[in-house]
């Protein structure tokens, strides 16, 4: 199987073939770092597949996608984004992507998710992170835990929790007691922490907390 990689972060490209490597089916046959290089390659390389972000200079993904779809039907389209909320995946499966892998996706799965996608077994994204809110009351949180939880990894004081959700300094303690319990943390620092590492916030602000 020939894969055209698009993708404009370096990185990322050398993440990708990395995760490809170990797969005896698979061949990177070109890379593209910008919108405007990838139906030219397309045609030139005639891949099985293209694994195409969502957003690249010159021209955006979905253009692109377009026409691929349109003057290469029969090469598969694969978009990696860092999106995972329903509209953008909609999008790229109303443009015709036969998948789609958000990139937060373990990198050992990227062989096989490429696979399904091919194989057209595959309706819904890969990779799409779970909500906030259902590991938080998979924990056993209250949706008030969550809160507080999510505020104590932004880094705010008890005090300016408080104020935040319109409740006494006290009643802060009292939850953060019981996420302690809950979760078997000691302090604010474990509890920013476990929230960055499950989703909860997008940046670890532990560090400074």
């Amino acid at each position: 199987m020939k894969v055209l990689i698009a993708d404009d972060h370096r990185l990322m490209v050398e993440g990708i073939r990395h995760a490809l490597e170990p797969a005896e089916d698979i061949e990177v046959v070109g890379e593209a770092s910008v919108g405007s290089q990838v139906l030219p390659l397309v045609r030139r390389l005639v891949p099985d597949v293209v694994l195409l972000d969502m957003r690249m200079p010159q021209m955006d993904g979905l253009l692109c996608l377009d026409g691929i779809r349109k003057h290469c039907p029969k090469v598969k389209v694969i978009v990696l984004s860092v999106f995972s909320d329903p509209e953008h995946i909609q999008a790229a499966f109303r443009h015709g992507a036969s998948g789609y892998i958000v990139k937060s996706v373990n990198p050992v799965d990227l062989p096989s998710a490429i696979r399904q996608a091919v194989e057209g077994t595959v309706f819904n994204a890969i990779g799409v992170p779970e909500s906030s809110d259902a590991v938080g009351k998979a924990s056993g949180l209250t949706e008030r835990e969550i809160g507080i939880l999510k505020a104590v990894a932004r880094g705010l004081s008890n005090s300016a929790i408080g104020k935040e959700l319109w409740v006494t300094e006290q009643t802060v303690k009292f939850h953060l007691t019981n996420i302690y319990r809950k979760l078997d943390l000691a302090n604010r620092t474990e509890a920013a922490r476990y929230a960055y590492e499950h989703g909860l916030v997008d940046s670890p602000l532990y560090d400074y907390v």
